[in-house]
């Protein structure tokens, strides 16, 4: 499938996101959720909230709520094969806050976190992508690949991990992540190379590079060895404590064992940002936190303006609302033995 088709496909689920959140407005109150299928993505979807009638946060409402997927992918899948249309999903590398910068695409996120003693990447892109993307990002921004002396994993997917062995073998970075399994398990998903087991992210562990400091607490659920993670920027100077979920959606084996898993990682990670005071929600998939659409207009920011990404407390413990109401809904249909997509 071509990008311009998918791209297309994509604006089209948008739209009927938008639409459904029109049409469930003020059906109910987040107080009297109806334990109903119907219920729960209802207030999911409410939950996206938003100011001039746009949703915070469509793309993750859209992901979970309206078109879910379903299932863990096969550990034999075929190998990622190299799109020759995939430079168009590419987009300018940016500095997101004084010492933070986003490489990605419009629906990756790769975070390079600074410090003067060196760097954190926090997740990789897909394996064809890491070179142009986060390499040649970094080059643009003036930043040394060869500073980065961590880099963290957040789970084992392909757009996640996928640049994981570049940054190992090439500029000898260490690895961290809680889905070393997953990663050793997959036949085909590394053509140019398996990164090597290395630092088992365990839950509480901080890794630090100078006075860069990320906590990472295990979130298992859409992996088992999703990791997220609580940490600090500077905008203008003045601090912000971020949140980074680890995992977002429902492609796990859909039982309600493993979505009872998941809602419990949600509701604790919801507690942690709460309890840290976190106001910027950030993740590894653009889409979910509008990540790249919010840094475009970071230019157009005006003196005493709030930086997009930093929302509010009250809208990272609405995102996560948004994934525990949708679990719950999906959670019902399985008990329900609902098939349909």
């Amino acid at each position: 499938m071509g990008s311009a088709v998918r791209r297309s496909i994509r604006k089209a689920t948008y739209l009927l996101a938008l639409v459904t959140l029109a049409a469930s407005a003020h059906a109910q109150s987040p107080e009297t959720v109806p334990d109903t299928i119907e219920g729960h993505l209802a207030a999911g979807k409410n939950a996206a909230g938003g100011r001039d009638n746009t949703p915070d946060f469509y793309g993750l409402v859209t992901a979970i709520c309206v078109a879910p997927q379903r299932g863990a992918p096969a550990l034999d899948a075929p190998a990622p094969r190299e799109d020759p249309d995939r430079q168009a999903t590419y987009m300018p590398p940016k500095q997101a806050f004084d010492d933070v910068y986003w490489l990605g695409t419009e629906s990756t996120s790769a975070w390079l976190l600074t410090s003067d003693d060196g760097y954190i990447l926090y997740d990789t892109a897909y394996v064809h992508d890491a070179e142009d993307v986060l390499i040649g990002g970094m080059k643009k921004l003036g930043l040394d690949p060869f500073k980065v002396k961590y880099v963290i994993v957040s789970h084992g997917h392909r757009g996640e991990s996928g640049g994981a062995y570049l940054f190992q073998s090439r500029y000898g970075a260490r690895i961290v992540t809680a889905d070393w399994d997953l990663i050793d398990g997959s036949l085909y998903g590394y053509p140019t190379g398996k990164p090597k087991r290395d630092i088992v992210a365990t839950d509480g562990m901080k890794v630090t590079v100078g006075s860069r400091t990320v906590t990472l607490y295990a979130t298992p659920g859409h992996t088992p060895g999703t990791i997220s993670g609580i940490f600090q920027v500077h905008d203008q100077g003045k601090p912000l404590t971020v949140v980074y979920s680890g995992g977002t959606e429902f492609n796990f084996p859909n039982d309600v064992a493993h979505f009872d898993q998941y809602l419990a990682s949600v509701r604790r990670l919801a507690a942690l940002a709460a309890a840290a005071g976190a106001s910027v929600i950030i993740n590894n998939q653009s889409q979910f936190n509008g990540a790249a659409d919010r840094l475009r207009i970071l230019a157009d920011r005006q003196a005493g303006e709030r930086h997009p990404l930093n929302v509010g407390a009250e809208a990272v413990a609405r995102y996560f609302r948004i994934e525990d109401e949708c679990a719950q809904a999906q959670r019902l249909k399985v008990i329900a033995g609902h098939s349909d997509h």
